[in-house]
């Protein structure tokens, strides 16, 4: 299931439209579990939220991919409880007209979830060949999520002096990340879209940056969970949207800044 609860880590990645038999909901398992050893992608979520053992897993998910689905899975560890699912979006509603297929994960906001989001968001990203994706806290989540612009008459302000974002339809390219988050995966189509990196300008980023096989990256901006109530934090984020002006659909002009 998503991430709702304020203990948690909300990792979403956008992918391209699932087509036909599509093998990639089951490889994003498969890499999920390559990448944190010992998790063990085992049970699905019913309607009524029962987990239900799949003694065939991937024979499960496989079938459930060809008809265009993601079921809600779970790990089969109650100390480390990590879900994923999916489910598509119609080109209406996606940027370029591009219909597209959503990827939600939700891992705890504690010190192992936090040691492991950085690799889950590059397995699960890299393995649906996503344009880009986030890993970011839910509390900060919701705030970011307030900036989005959805409709014309919608003229109250985002929270925290937030920058306004444009509704993903209205961005003219996948490509295009619709806004930032605690981690960031840009793919190299996305990385380009938005000017990063230049070595120079880009240094502190860098540092905190890695490159992934297929040319994308991992974009780290706080040491620690994104936490809008902390000033250090806020000032980042918002730095960040200067910096990358392409992000959201925005013009501002780009300015160089600094991680704490």
């Amino acid at each position: 299931m998503p991430a709702t609860q304020r203990n948690q880590i909300g990792l979403i990645v956008y992918a391209p439209a699932l087509s036909g038999d599509d093998g990639r909901p089951l490889a994003v398992v498969h890499g999920m579990e390559r990448a944190v050893p010992g998790l063990r992608i085992g049970l699905m979520i019913s309607d009524e939220g029962q987990l239900i053992p799949l003694p065939d897993r991937d024979a499960f998910v496989a079938r459930e991919s060809s008809r265009g689905e993601m079921p809600p899975l779970r790990s089969t560890d109650n100390d480390f409880r990590v879900s994923v699912t999916g489910w598509g979006i119609p080109a209406g509603l996606c940027p370029g007209g591009r219909a597209q297929f959503e990827f939600h994960v939700a891992l705890p906001l504690s010190a192992d979830g936090i040691a492991a989001a950085a690799a889950l968001l590059e397995a699960v990203a890299e393995n649906a060949r996503a344009f880009w994706g986030h890993a970011t806290p839910v509390s900060a989540g919701v705030d970011i999520a307030r900036q989005t612009k959805n409709r014309p008459d919608d003229q109250e302000p985002p929270p925290r002096g937030l920058p306004m974002i444009k509704s993903p339809s209205a961005l003219r390219s996948p490509e295009i990340p619709h806004r930032l988050g605690w981690l960031n995966y840009w793919s190299a189509a996305a990385a380009h879209a938005i000017g990063f990196p230049d070595p120079a300008r880009d240094a502190e980023l860098l540092s905190r940056a890695r490159r992934t096989e297929t040319g994308g990256w991992v974009v780290q901006l706080t040491d620690a969970p994104l936490d809008l109530d902390n000033p250090a934090h806020l000032d980042t984020l918002k730095r960040a949207y200067e910096h990358f002006p392409e992000i959201g659909g925005r013009s501002s002009v780009a300015q160089t800044f600094t991680v704490p």
